[in-house]
């Protein structure tokens, strides 16, 4: 099979979805699924306003229909909502083909953090977006009933997968000789900095020892200066970020609008236990709206949520983000793939 994924998030950005795609893509071959990925750096590009890091292309419908008519896909597949998901979208209607896409970030809540763009605008113009997919993928049940409620169809639940070699289990956390002797316990953040994300939350707290954030982004200058305690340490290569998970003796996710949290997962796969807030993301990844073992502790007091999540076994943690290794996910994800022509949508 041949797939076309169109996405507008990709290296060298760093976020995660373009892990979650890199890894989809390394994992489908094996499969017998030859991917294409059409991507920003293959078009005219500029900054996202307001949001650095992120290129977007510039007016790529021209270029990417010459690109997936020459490529003649059996399956195309739409990641993003951005400049080079409307031109697929785009072409796919004007030659009758179908398609699948997926719902990755709840972009309507950034623009509504950055741009003051009313909720209702946000999700309107998702709606239109995803209306013709013949599969809208979404990761978490929570976000799909989300959805549901606000008139989206053809969901379909995906959920995501963490690489269980790469981050791998510690019994107890590591020495990282680079951080010398700070004051333990050590909290990590790993993420964007950036409106979203609510990282406000994690700084601001309560905490008796050392804050580490490992991520970059529109905040980050006003948030280092506002904060020179924490330990900024920017981007890292994924090996790297492996050993400063198993480093941490308790992982925060201060988010309160994700549609998943794959560093959620990246943490306890290293069997760090996480804290954070009892909402969708959190809720689905770590268990709790399914009365399991959540490898880890979810409060509206943060701060207090970090202390207890302290006290979870390491183990616990690393078993359930065993739950969520690639095989199962790469299979539904082929599952959910039609060919572009045939009955059905568009």
């Amino acid at each position: 099979m041949k797939l076309a994924l169109i996405t507008d998030a990709w290296h060298p950005q760093v976020n995660g979805v373009v892990t979650t795609l890199h890894e989809l893509v390394e994992a489908l071959g094996p499969l017998g699924v030859e991917v294409t990925v059409l991507h920003p750096g293959q078009f005219k590009n500029r900054p996202c306003p307001g949001y650095a890091g992120i290129q977007l292309a510039v007016r790529p419908y021209k270029v990417l229909a010459e690109m997936l008519d020459s490529l003649s896909p059996d399956a195309i597949h739409i990641a993003t909502e951005g400049p080079l998901g409307w031109a697929a979208r785009k072409h796919c209607l004007k030659r009758g083909w179908r398609f699948t896409t997926a719902f990755h970030t709840k972009f309507p809540e950034i623009l509504k953090a950055a741009l003051h763009v009313p909720l209702f605008m946000g999700y309107a113009l998702f709606r239109l977006f995803h209306r013709p997919s013949s599969g809208v993928m979404v990761p978490t049940q929570g976000v799909l009933q989300m959805l549901q409620a606000r008139g989206f169809q053809s969901l379909r639940p995906w959920t995501h997968g963490v690489d269980l070699s790469l981050f791998s289990f510690e019994p107890n956390a590591v020495d990282l000789p680079e951080l010398g002797q700070l004051p333990r316990p050590w909290a990590l953040y790993v993420g964007r900095v950036s409106y979203e994300k609510n990282i406000d939350a994690f700084l601001d707290m309560a905490w008796s020892g050392t804050r580490i954030v490992c991520g970059e982004g529109p905040l980050a200058d006003e948030l280092k200066a506002r904060h020179p305690d924490v330990v900024w340490m920017g981007i890292l290569p994924r090996p790297k970020l492996a050993r400063v998970y198993a480093a941490a003796d308790v992982f925060v996710f201060p988010s309160r609008n994700e549609t998943f949290g794959l560093v959620m997962l990246e943490a306890m796969a290293c069997g760090t236990p996480v804290a954070a807030y009892p909402v969708d993301g959190p809720l689905q990844v770590m268990g709790a709206d399914q009365g399991l073992p959540t490898g880890g502790v979810l409060g509206e007091n943060l701060s207090e949520a970090t202390s207890r999540a302290l006290k979870l076994p390491r183990q616990e943690a690393r078993l359930r983000a065993e739950v969520f290794g690639w095989p199962q996910t790469v299979a539904l994800f082929k599952a959910y793939l039609i060919p572009i022509k045939g009955e059905g949508k568009p």
